[in-house]
């Protein structure tokens, strides 16, 4: 029988007593990420999937216990310790998927808005998006009380950024969160706003000289539809050789500023942002950049809730929501690699759940 997505989910350590078990961790972790790419979202309906589907999994897996009840597998998922899941989708991510040389990988937190009791900190899943395949690379859980900023860099250990563009908003812009990416052998483009106020000020400054001396370099993009005019304005700069701050920010080399000028139904709004990077100085690439960073909003956040319901999830023990994310992260890699025509994702789901031939490719078990 084939072993669970090349054998890296097998590894993961079985926290129950040896005392009682009736179900392999491995059976367990296999019936819920077939019944989530099938289109199950809750517990109850992993079950309820297991009894429909019971001969079919038995072609690929023991199910020696047959199918554990919703409290089981709930109880399971609670008690696996999320750091262990975490690193196997990793791995496996890595060992399945080719990075291609400067492919955009952007790493951003999206909140489970449900998953946390009353009065309790809300839990936020940082995850790394490959821009170029559109799949999911890693993610890390952590709670409001500890924040993203410690989170990041535990994402980007388990990963390999090597010739890559590693993209934050402004949350990631930390001198050793850049340090990392540079060690790592990557490159970033780190949003700058108002939690590092001087190296703000020392972006719009540096961008003004370089129109001075001739060595700032432009671009801009234009997008009509639907009755709204947006105008993208893209410069990048150098960062001064003397500069105080280069030497205090890894791998800095250039910095950008993007100017979006929007209007709708003759409502004009301007936003300014400003950057920080270990790219040279190329203001279309840092555009590039910028764009390709909030495809992890279309490509990940937004079908992890309209196809996937992850904001409606309720799922709170323990450490249950940050595994069931990871499922959840999973299954959409595994569906986007195996794509139907022009399919969305929610019918891929639904074609999964009533062909087994389909379900069989898409989880890798033929």
């Amino acid at each position: 029988m084939p072993s669970l997505l090349g054998g890296h989910f097998d590894a993961v350590p079985d926290p129950r007593r040896d005392h009682g078990k009736r179900h392999a961790l491995t059976d367990v972790l296999a019936l819920v990420l077939c019944a989530a790419t099938s289109g199950a979202d809750t517990f109850v309906a992993v079950e309820a999937f297991g009894h429909a589907q019971l001969d079919w999994l038995r072609r690929f897996f023991p199910l020696q216990g047959g199918i554990p009840s919703h409290d089981t597998l709930s109880r399971v998922f609670a008690l696996l310790e999320r750091t262990h899941f975490e690193r196997a989708f990793a791995a496996w991510a890595a060992e399945t998927f080719d990075r291609t040389e400067g492919q955009t990988v952007a790493v951003d937190g999206k909140r489970l808005r449900r998953a946390h009791e009353a009065g309790e900190p809300m839990m936020t899943v940082v995850s790394a998006w490959a821009t170029e395949s559109g799949l999911a690379l890693g993610q890390v859980a952590t709670t409001e009380g500890e924040g993203e900023v410690s989170a990041i860099p535990r994402l980007l250990a388990l990963l390999d950024v090597s010739g890559c563009i590693v993209t934050m908003d402004a949350a990631g812009c930390q001198t050793d969160i850049a340090k990392q990416i540079v060690d790592g052998g990557g490159d970033y483009v780190l949003a700058v706003k108002g939690n590092q106020g001087g190296l703000r000020a020392d972006c719009a400054r540096w961008l003004f000289e370089a129109t001075l001396t001739g060595e700032l370099d432009a671009f801009e993009t234009a997008e009509r539809g639907h009755g709204r005019v947006e105008t993208r304005k893209y410069w990048s700069a150098p960062v001064p050789e003397h500069a105080v701050r280069k030497a205090l920010w890894p791998g800095l080399t250039s910095v950008g500023m993007v100017e979006s000028r929007r209007t709708v139904e003759g409502t004009t709004s301007t936003e300014q942002r400003y950057f920080a990077t270990s790219l040279a100085v190329d203001a279309e690439a840092l555009g590039r950049a910028v764009r390709e960073h909030w495809g992890i909003e279309n490509g990940l956040h937004w079908r992890l809730d309209v196809a996937f319901r992850e904001d409606e999830s309720r799922c709170r023990l323990a450490h249950a929501a940050a595994n069931l994310a990871v499922v959840r992260r999973l299954s959409a890699t595994l569906i986007k690699a195996e794509p139907v025509g022009k399919a969305g994702m929610q019918t891929r789901r639904m074609r999964a759940a009533w062909d087994g031939a389909y379900r069989e490719r898409v989880l890798r078990l033929e």
